[in-house]
């Protein structure tokens, strides 16, 4: 990914004005990154093309009646917020770091602080908007059902969106330099693929391997997505890893992070 234009940061004294410049100005500049674009069509094109497979639409009756297709449904939806948070995140604000910006902005009333929460928080709406793109998809184009527990389902794609978040703003505190941040990013994002069961669904995994699967972030999120998807409400040990690994990450960000 290449390195965004310098952000013009505002004059104005600290508050909700200057922070809304802020955030004018970076959603100015995330609009003109083709990346950010391609984030948000990729995991939905990505479960039109694995539709295309014959045997994914059959009913399987080892997948207690379900198709491939449905359990992939929310698989891309994770990969939704792990594209958005380890491939595009890291590298935008590492690069900030490293050209100076954010030491420049501790010299105004518009603290850096700002830039991270806005970057955030662009991250965080373009990947519940690239998920909710996998969500119609699906439906339209396979008449894969919506979530039936929908309470359930949003509350773990909120905390697995955190957790995302959180992990791609610590990659962003280690690494030095953008492409420091870019390879990082890269190392974390396939086994986080594996683990959302991108290329075994995680109730097809042997035991052990689940077990220790559902213990991370992805597998978590993946398990307790699949049964909210079912209607059931998500199992509360899911919900402990997700809420677990993201505060720990959270803290661990805010613990490592540099302005300068």
């Amino acid at each position: 990914m290449t390195a965004p234009a310098p952000t013009m940061v505002p004059t104005t004294t600290g508050g909700p004005s200057a922070r809304a410049a802020v955030l004018r100005a970076e959603i100015r500049l995330y609009r003109r990154d083709l990346s950010n674009i391609i984030s948000i069509v990729f995991p939905p094109a990505l479960l039109l093309v694995l539709g295309l497979v014959p045997m994914f639409r059959e009913v399987n009756e080892d997948l207690d009646g379900l198709r491939v297709i449905d359990l992939y449904v929310p698989v891309v939806v994770l990969i939704s917020l792990i594209t958005a948070a380890l491939q595009i995140f890291p590298p935008i604000l590492t690069s900030y770091r490293e050209l100076g910006i954010l030491r420049r902005m501790s010299t105004t009333p518009v603290r850096p602080s700002t830039l991270l929460s806005t970057q955030m928080w662009l991250n965080g709406v373009t990947a519940l908007v690239s998920a909710l793109l996998c969500l119609v998809a699906g439906r339209v184009v396979y008449d894969v059902a919506f979530p039936r527990e929908v309470g359930g389902y949003a509350l773990a794609l909120l905390l697995a969106a955190w957790a995302s978040l959180a992990m791609g703003a610590l990659v962003a505190a280690l690494a030095k330099t953008a492409k420091h941040a870019t390879g990082i990013g890269t190392a974390v994002y396939f086994p986080a693929l594996f683990c959302t069961g991108l290329w075994i669904p995680v109730r097809s995994m042997p035991d052990a391997l689940a077990n220790i699967v559902e213990f991370t972030p992805f597998g978590a999120a993946a398990s307790a997505l699949d049964q909210a998807a079912a209607g059931d409400w998500p199992g509360v040990s899911h919900l402990i890893v997700l809420t677990v690994w993201a505060a720990v990450t959270s803290a661990a960000a805010v613990r490592f992070f540099r302005w300068e």
